[in-house]
């Protein structure tokens, strides 16, 4: 687990670097407990970012990440696998919630966030601080070629291997998505556990696919 961050007695994880921003607060969940959330969204593993300001109940909208800088409002994602990404503009006070499967990381849902945060609250990319919470890790992601060639430009590093399945660091994906859209590497922190392997912690699709259950990452901005 990274040092970044910590497991609170009530059984969520905390990001170190966020604490100090104390107008908001945020968790990724485990199996034991999961942080307060008002607003989620019907996930469909798409590149949609909506704007969580004109949302008033939980699940009306479809897509993968969610924006605001209203305060008072406790945005989410469900994930089981996945990548949760939680950010917060650090001069704006605004504040998203990204849920980055492989299809959403190959669609670059990450950037896109950051691109929709610009639009819409002004935020420049400079002053965004991100935290990834538990998902699957290159341990346990292998993929066949047609997947993995979805991911090619994201790890020049594969051109010259010649292997029909890889493993993906779908955490990594996203943290170079980070980075190309203008966040400072050091302001991105990931927990660094693995959905898969930690089966007392956390739920995993890929584990159980009967009956994975979901982990809710959110980030509430309180003023």
């Amino acid at each position: 687990m990274s040092s970044s961050f910590r497991l609170g007695r009530d059984g969520i994880y905390r990001c170190d670097a966020f604490q100090r921003f104390v107008w908001q607060e945020h968790g990724f969940g485990t199996r034991s407990a999961n942080p307060r959330v008002d607003i989620t969204l019907r996930q469909v593993h798409s590149d949609c970012v909506v704007n969580a300001n004109g949302s008033s109940g939980d699940r009306e909208e479809e897509g993968d990440a969610l924006i605001t800088d209203q305060t008072g409002k406790a945005i989410g994602v469900r994930t089981a696998d996945c990548v949760p990404i939680l950010l917060l503009d650090a001069k704006n006070r605004a504040i998203a919630a990204v849920h980055a499967g492989w299809r959403g990381s190959a669609a670059e849902i990450a950037r896109r966030t950051l691109e929709k945060m610009k639009s819409a609250f002004g935020t420049n990319p400079a002053d965004v601080h991100a935290a990834m919470g538990p998902s699957i890790r290159v341990c346990c992601y292998e993929v066949g070629e047609e997947v993995a060639a979805r991911f090619s430009s994201l790890f020049p590093e594969w051109a010259n291997e010649d292997k029909v399945t890889r493993r993906i660091n779908l955490p990594e994906a996203n943290r170079r998505l980070l980075i190309a859209g203008g966040l400072p590497a050091e302001q991105i922190f990931d927990l660094g556990l693995c959905t898969t392997c930690q089966t007392a912690q956390f739920y995993s699709y890929r584990r159980e696919p009967e009956n994975p259950g979901r982990l809710v990452s959110s980030i509430l901005r309180l003023a």
